[in-house]
């Protein structure tokens, strides 16, 4: 099913620490760009004095056409959806909800934006060994991702073990070739060629960097899947000590480009909503 061109398209985002999403002007412009208006709420459970599931249910009854999901929800969604796509499920974690006839559909573009903005970043340089921090939500679609590009072996650190312990599982059973380790210590870092934050340290709220400086000599590139700001602590060490950088917002743009043809069923131009973005 597709919206018309004279349907307002309501769509929204929940999640915890959005007051400075750039989301609602991405999704905004592109439905000016097609002929669609559209709203996009920002949805937070606890100003809203609901919980994420009341939060969820509220949107669909109030006919919001899809959602993006943010932390700490990406992977709670996944017991409120139908997710189609074998990949997507074996992620555990869902960023895009389309509200059908048929039930709420999960998506990933996360997983998918992931993979662009990497090769826009890096062109086809395979990813060699990588040190990912964090294992939640984020965390497992860029793993995926990166298994897809070619990754040679991925190094989690995370404080939470047992969840970067069965992430490890799954990477494992869908690469079989692929190394994985687990450590709670950041010094796993040293010898990797990329460093990954999927972690929220660096972002508005949750100042500070996942890594130390010394630990990020050597390497050859880093992305940081926060971009609020952009200009991370972590990106900025990074550029200083050498490393190609891949920004969040290429991850926001890719993910959201790739949801805007979810949400309406057509592709937007991509060079020109890139353009009005950073007009």
């Amino acid at each position: 099913m597709t919206t018309t061109a004279t349907t307002t398209v309501k769509l929204g985002l929940i999640g915890d620490n959005i007051a400075d999403s750039r989301s609602p002007r991405l999704h905004e412009l592109a439905g000016d760009m097609i002929g669609r208006p559209t709203t996009y709420d920002r949805l937070v459970p606890k100003t809203l004095g609901l919980d994420f599931d009341a939060v969820f249910d509220k949107a669909r009854e109030e006919g919001y056409r899809g959602l993006n999901i943010t932390y700490p929800y990406k992977e709670r969604v996944t017991a409120r959806v139908t997710v189609d796509e074998p990949q997507v499920a074996r992620l555990g974690a869902c960023n895009t909800v389309l509200f059908t006839a048929q039930g709420a559909k999960g998506f990933n573009t996360d997983w998918s934006g992931f993979k662009a903005a990497y090769r826009t970043g890096f062109g086809d340089a395979a990813p060699g060994t990588v040190c990912m921090i964090g294992a939640g939500g984020v965390g497992k679609a860029v793993a995926f991702g990166l298994a897809d590009l070619g990754m040679r072996e991925l190094r989690l650190v995370e404080r939470d073990l047992p969840k970067a312990e069965a992430l490890a599982e799954q990477l494992r059973a869908a690469a079989p070739g692929l190394v994985v380790g687990v450590s709670a210590d950041p010094a796993a870092a040293r010898g990797a060629d990329g460093l990954v934050n999927c972690t929220p340290v660096g972002m508005v709220g949750y100042g500070g960097t996942p890594l130390p400086r010394a630990l990020i000599r050597g390497a050859s590139w880093a992305f940081d899947a926060v971009y609020t700001p952009v200009d991370t602590e972590f990106l900025g060490d990074a550029a200083a000590e050498g490393l190609k950088i891949l920004s969040g917002y290429e991850l926001y743009f890719y993910q959201g480009l790739h949801a805007i043809s979810i949400f309406h069923g057509i592709e937007v131009e991509e060079a020109r909503l890139r353009a009005l973005l950073t007009a």
